[in-house]
C-alpha cells in the first residue's frame, strides 16, 4: 500500500528539488503545499488522507485537537529538533511519531547582523534613494567601532553574535536569567547585572532567548523605555519575546531609533500591519533559518526519518515511536 506524506508551508517550492526524495518512490506518494493554510478546516481537510505530514520549524501548530482529525496520521517530522507549536504529549497519546532534524545555528546569526548593519547604516532607506532617483547620501550612518551591543541570551547563537561584535571592535554586554558571570567570561563579554542595566547602556540590543513562559513579553513598555533614544532592537528570536504594542508605540513615538525584525506573532504578516510601514523598522520574513544548507539538511533528513520509520526504527524521535 502507498502512504501519502504532505510538506507544508513550502512557500519558496523548494522542498522537492532540496533532497533526493527517491528512497521513498513506491512506497510513499509526496507532494507539498505552497501556500501556508490558516483555515483549520481547510487545513485538516488537506491532511486528512496522509499518514505522514512534514512541518516546517513552527510555521502551523499541530494541537491536539488538530491531531484528533487526523486519524490516519503516524509520523509527523518537525525541520529543527524542537518545536513548540507540537503537542508532544497529544501525538504520543495518538500514536503518533513526531521526529526531527538537524539545524545550523548560523543562519540566525547571519541574519542577526544583515539586520543590525542595515539599520546601523541605513541600508533600506540609502537603496531605495538610489534606484528612485533621490537624493546622493541622504542620511549619516551609525559606527559600530567602540559602541555597545546588547545580547540577550548567550547560548550558541548569542555567543556567535557576541562574537562578531567583538571583531567590529565593540563591547559587549550580555544578560539572561541564568547566565553567570563566568559563563559570560568565556565568551569574552561582561554581565550585566541586570536587564534593565543592560537596555539602557547599549547601543544595539539583540534577543537570542527561547519563548517560554519566563521570556515571553519580556521586552514591554518598561523596557523599552530604558533604552536609549539612539538606539536599536533586533530581533530574530521570537516575537512574543517583546510585547507588540509597546514596540509600535515605542517606534512611532521615538522611544527608540529603530528595529530589525525578523520573526512576528502572526505570521505572514498581515498586510495592514503597521510594522510594514514604520519607516525605523528594517523588517524580514522570518528568513533566519531559510537558507540553502539549512534547506537540504531539513528535507533529506526528513527522508531518512520516514525511511528509518518505515523500517521499524524511527530515528531522531521526539516523541512516540
Amino acid at each position: 500500500m502507498t502512504l501519502h506524506c504532505v510538506v507544508l508551508d513550502d512557500y519558496q517550492g523548494a522542498a522537492l528539488t532540496m533532497a533526493d526524495w527517491s528512497p521513498l518512490t513506491g512506497r510513499v506518494e509526496v507532494r507539498a503545499l505552497r501556500e501556508h493554510l490558516t483555515d483549520r478546516d481547510r487545513l485538516a481537510a488537506e491532511l486528512a488522507d496522509s499518514e505522514i505530514v512534514v512541518v516546517m520549524r513552527e510555521r502551523t501548530p499541530f494541537d491536539a485537537e488538530l491531531l484528533r482529525r487526523l486519524p490516519r496520521l503516524r509520523l509527523l517530522i518537525t525541520t529543527g529538533m524542537r518545536n513548540a507549536s507540537i503537542d508532544l504529549d497529544a501525538a504520543r497519546a495518538q500514536g503518533v511519531t513526531v521526529c526531527g532534524t538537524a539545524s545550523s545555528s548560523t543562519p540566525p546569526v547571519e541574519l542577526t547582523w544583515a539586520l543590525l548593519l542595515g539599520l546601523a547604516r541605513h541600508l533600506a532607506p540609502e537603496n531605495r534613494a538610489l534606484r528612485e532617483g533621490g537624493p546622493w547620501q541622504s542620511t549619516v550612518g551609525h559606527d559600530l567601532h567602540g559602541r555597545t551591543l546588547g545580547v540577550l541570551g548567550l547560548g550558541k547563537t548569542g555567543t556567535r553574535v557576541a562574537r562578531v561584535a567583538t571583531a567590529f571592535g565593540m563591547e559587549v554586554l550580555a544578560w539572561s536569567t541564568n547566565l553567570t558571570a563566568e559563563r559570560a567570561a568565556e565568551a569574552g563579554v561582561q554581565l550585566a547585572p541586570d536587564k534593565k542595566d543592560l537596555l539602557s547602556r547599549s547601543d544595539f540590543v539583540s534577543i537570542h532567548l527561547v519563548l517560554s513562559d519566563r521570556t515571553r513579553g519580556l521586552i514591554a513598555e518598561p523596557e523599552l523605555r530604558a533604552m536609549r533614544p539612539h538606539a536599536h532592537l533586533v530581533n530574530t528570536s521570537r516575537a512574543a519575546i517583546v510585547d507588540r504594542t509597546a514596540l509600535v508605540r515605542a517606534l512611532r513615538e521615538g522611544w527608540i531609533a529603530g528595529a530589525g525584525l525578523d520573526v512576528f506573532d502572526t505570521e505572514p504578516l498581515p498586510a495592514d500591519d503597521p510594522l510594514r510601514t514604520l519607516p525605523n523598522v528594517l523588517a524580514t520574513p522570518h528568513l533566519g533559518y531559510v537558507t540553502e544548507r539549512n534547506y537540504r539538511t531539513f528535507y533529506t533528513e526528513a527522508v531518512e526519518d520516514i525511511v528509518a520509520f518505515l523500517g521499524g526504527a524511527p530515528v531522531r524521535r521526539l516523541a512516540g515511536g
